[in-house]
This record gives structure tokens, sequence and C-alpha cells, in this order.
């Protein structure tokens, strides 16, 4: 059967949908196929890139630090961010393969929005690294353990399954009576909010207070650490102590502009953005979803001298 008239069909299913279907980029249809060109080298760079920041970090043992295990950790989200996504909306580019079951949906979402909170988590971990590392070089070692990096991670993960649980049992309980036409190239909670003909006043207050709580928090302390490590590298007593200090913490306030500026963005245009187009939206959020990923394997590799030598070493067919 055509594709189209699955979507039209779609209107009038039932209250208890078994499938959904993505529409990709509303008003863009024609240009799915060129558009598919940088989604494509966006994710190729981002899969490349962080699989090989892993394989660094793994291979060379003067890596195995805190900063870099957290560096770890965050490649591995990426690499999840983008292979939860981004091969269904290839699949919508490139061959109209639109559908996708109710179940499916809700996993994915899961695993999107569970996924970026634990981002979050971990650029503040981040920033704890390297408050630590400026504000108590003497300590660093006593304090960011093995155990304690791990534990991290653990309550980075319990924070996000926690939060995140809650929202495939939402939205199961929701009817949806009108269309099962998903605007978006991806499963996204209020995109799918959007869809049911019921009160979702409680899920729309949850998102909210999720995205609130998790930004604003995540952010106030990250901005809090970084204002004691301003106050700390200002007191240093040469210009070139204060720009080496600098210069080591470029990386982690790039990855947090990547992340957290989109985040901002999205969010506010899908809630009380009314008069923005549907596709600048939808670009938007895939912008959210797709650099990130990207950048974050670049900009560290850039910017850390010991991950940019080895990289280098390694694309020469050197032994690291």
């Amino acid at each position: 059967m055509p594709q189209p008239d699955n979507l039209s069909g779609s209107n009038s299913t039932g209250s208890d949908p078994s499938v959904f279907f993505l529409t990709g980029i509303p008003g863009l249809e024609t240009l799915h196929l060129w558009i598919s060109i940088p989604f494509c080298s966006v994710f190729t760079v981002a899969l490349l890139g962080n699989c090989t920041l892993l394989y660094v970090i793994k291979t060379e043992p003067s890596l195995h630090k805190p900063m870099f295990y957290f560096l770890s950790m965050l490649a591995v989200i990426d690499l999840v961010l983008s292979t939860t996504t981004v091969p269904k909306i290839l699949s919508i580019f490139w061959f109209n393969s639109r559908e996708i079951s109710f179940n499916a949906c809700l996993v994915q979402m899961f695993f999107l929005h569970s996924f970026s909170i634990m981002e979050s988590a971990l650029l503040l971990a981040m920033a704890f690294d390297r408050y630590v590392a400026i504000c108590n070089p003497l300590r660093y070692i006593t304090i960011l353990t093995n155990s304690m990096i791990a534990k991290i991670g653990l309550a980075a993960l319990a924070r996000a399954v926690v939060l995140m649980l809650p929202l495939p049992f939402l939205l199961r309980r929701l009817p949806y009576c009108r269309s099962h036409v998903i605007s978006h190239c991806y499963c996204e909670h209020m995109a799918v909010v959007k869809l049911a003909c019921a009160d979702t006043s409680f899920n729309n207050i949850y998102g909210i207070v999720v995205t609130v709580f998790i930004v604003g928090l995540d952010l106030m302390f990250i901005v809090l650490s970084y204002v004691k490590i301003l106050r700390a590298v200002l007191s240093l007593a040469s210009k070139e102590e204060q720009l080496k200090a600098f210069g080591t913490r470029v990386s982690h306030l790039c990855a947090i502009l990547v992340f957290y500026i989109p985040v901002v963005l999205t969010s506010t245009i899908h809630r009380f953005g009314r008069y923005v187009t549907p596709h600048v939206h939808i670009l938007l959020a895939n912008f959210y979803l797709l650099f990130p990923p990207m950048m974050n394997p670049i900009v560290y590799g850039v910017k850390t001298k010991q991950i940019r030598v080895r990289v280098l070493l390694l694309f020469r067919g050197k032994s690291i």
C-alpha cells in the first residue's frame, strides 16, 4: 500500500493505536532527499568521532583519569542518542518509511529523553571535575576515585530513569482518537501528547517541571562551579598561568553551550512559539539531537592535547 494512503487513512483510526506515522519535516517533504545529505554526514561524523574517542581513551593508559572517564560516558550517551533516532529519520528521508509501532515509539522516546537527561548530568559532573582540579588540586585524586566516578555515573542513570519512566505509562493511558500522524522526525513527548483526545494537562505540566528541574538545577550548579573556578583562576599570579587554566576549560564550556542552547530554544518554541513555522521547529529539534554528538568529540579532540596527539598517531598508523 502506498505510504500517502496510510497517512491519510490513519487520521480516523481508533483510540488504541498500534501504529503511528512520522511526517519527517512538515512542509519540506520534497526536499527530504537533499536534507538527508547533511543529516547522514553529521551522523557519520558523530559515529566515527565518538567511537574513535572511546578507542583512544580505552587503549591509552595515560588517559585513564577521571576527566577522560567522564568523556567516555559522554561519548556513549552521544552514540545512543544518535543511533536511537537518526536511522529512522534517514529511512523516512530515503525510503518514505514513516510507520512506527506505538511500542517502538514509546521506547524511542524513553531512550531519547533519558539519555538527554544523562548528558546534562555528565556535563555537570565534568564541571565538578574541573572545579576540584582547579580549586582543590591536592585532594583531586582522593575525591574523584574510580568508585566515586562509578557512583556519579550510576546516579546520572538512576535520575534519568526515575524521571522518564512515567512517560510511557502516562502516554499509554491516553486515547488517540484523532490523527495518528506525528508531525516530527522522531517520537518526541510533546509531539505525541498533541495527538491525544483527552485532557493532557498533567503530561504538559510534568514535561515542563522535568525540563525546568533538569536544565535549571544542572545549569545552576554548572554556573556556580565556573564562578568558583573563575575566582580561583583570576587569583593566579601570572597572565600565562591564567591563560593556561582558561584554555583547559574552553572545551567543556563549548560542550555546555552546544548542548544547552538548543535544549532551551527547542523547549521554549515547542510550548510557546505558536507563530514559528513547523519546519523551523523540527529543524531546530534535529539540530539539538545531531549537533552535540558530532561536536563533542571534535571539540575535545581539538582542545585536549593528549587526545589530539593520540588521534593523529592513530590515523598515521603508528602505535599508540
